[in-house]
């Protein structure tokens, strides 16, 4: 990993510009401001900010909790450019530092990065799963009424 990464667990101060290039390869990926709001809506994240790339947001994990039994991890994600640097595995142990109380965390992946989460003591199961792709780009849900913010 560069020595230019620093770890933040806030999204305070990052402007929504420096959230670009995330959700590669989603067919109706959320904007920045959209992408701003779901770290403001997790519970816990851990940004990775590249200081020498101005500031820039290369990498994020969330977490959703409900702070006493359990937490579930939705998404972990690092720019293309900056894979394969060890910011990946800094961002799961610092998530899993911040959620070391808990008694489950849960996460889904493909099959394909089993493997990498084997290495944190993940075990594998079973899940099920329900995807509405065409409100991937982010609706919001208020007080139980779907908004398009």
């Amino acid at each position: 990993m560069t020595n230019s990464i620093r770890f933040v667990a806030e999204l305070d101060g990052i402007p929504a510009n420096k959230l670009s290039g995330f959700f590669v390869g989603w067919p109706n990926p959320p904007g920045d401001d959209q992408f701003a709001r779901i770290l403001r809506g997790s519970s816990h994240i851990v940004l990775a900010v590249d200081d020498d790339a101005d500031g820039r947001v290369v990498g994020f994990i969330t977490a959703i909790s409900d702070g006493v039994l359990s937490a579930y991890i939705p998404l972990l994600e690092v720019l293309p450019e900056w894979q394969h640097r060890g910011i990946g595995s800094d961002l799961v142990q610092r998530m899993l530092d911040q959620l070391e109380p808990l008694y489950m965390i849960d996460l889904c992946c493909d099959d394909e990065m089993m493997p990498f989460y084997d290495r944190f003591g993940f075990t594998r199961g079973r899940s099920m799963l329900k995807r509405s792709y065409p409100h991937q780009a982010g609706r919001a849900i208020d007080g139980g009424t779907h908004t398009d913010d």
